[in-house]
């Protein structure tokens, strides 16, 4: 078995990305140190939540209903962006060809499972905050 050969010029663009992203992350870093504003004082070490003073303890259990929610929403939302890549390939399909009929059946079974889903969620009352 030979191993194919890896042109690794390929791959320069990609490193070039990589080496830019971590180089900017450290650009910002190591300027908002040396520029920010390092004064501290017991206003800045409150911590601050929506304009209000903090009380009480932040080790307090949330109902799992806001995480159930939490993930639904992001199931839809990837969903949506499944969605948008298929619509362009959709798009640029013969009308009435078999393709696309696939395709469209394909992102039917896709789309109807979800709505299943959400369904059958509804019914358990995973939405009811009462």
């Amino acid at each position: 078995m030979v191993l194919a050969e890896i042109d690794l010029q390929s791959y320069a663009p990609l490193a070039l990305v990589i080496v830019m992203a971590v180089g900017f992350a450290i650009i910002n870093v190591v300027a908002s140190l040396l520029l920010g504003p390092s004064a501290d004082g017991v206003v800045k070490g409150l911590a601050y939540e929506s304009g209000m003073n903090p009380f009480g303890t932040a080790r307090k259990r949330f109902n799992i209903r806001f995480y159930i929610m939490a993930m639904t929403f992001l199931i839809f939302d990837v969903e949506i962006i499944f969605l948008y890549p298929w619509a362009v390939a959709f798009s640029k399909l013969e009308p009435a060809s078999a393709e696309a009929s696939l395709f469209l059946a394909r992102i039917g079974f896709f789309v109807g499972t979800s709505v299943i889903a959400y369904i059958y969620a509804w019914k358990k009352g995973v939405f009811r905050w009462d």
